[in-house]
């Protein structure tokens, strides 16, 4: 079952959901339209190791915009700071985003109850497009969780990606023991 946006607003109400900067025209009938940041990053190594701390280098997307090509794999951000205590998000593309060849995530599409921060966002092109700060980039759904949680995301010791920033975060693989 997917909240409807009387239930966001609801929850919203209740503070167990929170979007800033909230804008009434970005909530759809089911979902909450978000957008893009305006930092990307790319990692500075063309060959990413899962053991070891991956460094990226920051850009600053341009008021004329900035090109992504295919073949290079880009770390953007949700222009958007949400708080999800009671429900699981889950952010998927807009079609309008998919229609130009744009995926924004690789395989993190789904938040935890208790995740608060912006979305790093895993972006990846078919061909050569622009893209623009504060452009739409995709949209939140939230489902109701069966039964308590026992320990929130932004609770556990071990949480990676709790309270990120307005700035893409590298992958903290490197982190997990394996």
């Amino acid at each position: 079952m997917i909240l409807s946006d009387t239930r966001i607003l609801e929850e919203m109400e209740k503070g167990t959901i929170k979007i800033e900067p909230y804008q009434r025209e970005c909530l759809g009938s089911n979902s909450y339209d978000v957008h893009l940041g305006k930092w990307l990053a790319t990692y500075k190594e063309h060959i990413l190791d899962a053991k070891k701390h991956n460094q990226i280098d920051y850009f600053e997307i341009p008021e004329d915009g900035f090109v992504l090509y295919p073949h290079i794999f880009y770390l953007g951000v949700t222009a958007e700071y949400t708080e999800t205590h009671a429900h699981v998000p889950f952010l998927e593309g807009k079609s309008s985003t998919g229609r130009l060849g744009i995926d924004i995530h690789a395989t993190a599409g789904k938040g935890d109850v208790g995740f608060c921060g912006n979305w790093t966002l895993e972006i990846s092109v078919k061909q050569p497009v622009k893209v623009y700060k504060g452009m739409p980039i995709g949209q939140l759904i939230y489902f109701p969780v069966d039964g308590e949680t026992e320990v929130k995301y932004n609770q556990k010791k071990n949480a990676k990606y709790s309270g990120q920033p307005d700035k893409p975060i590298e992958s903290m693989m490197w982190k997990n023991k394996f």
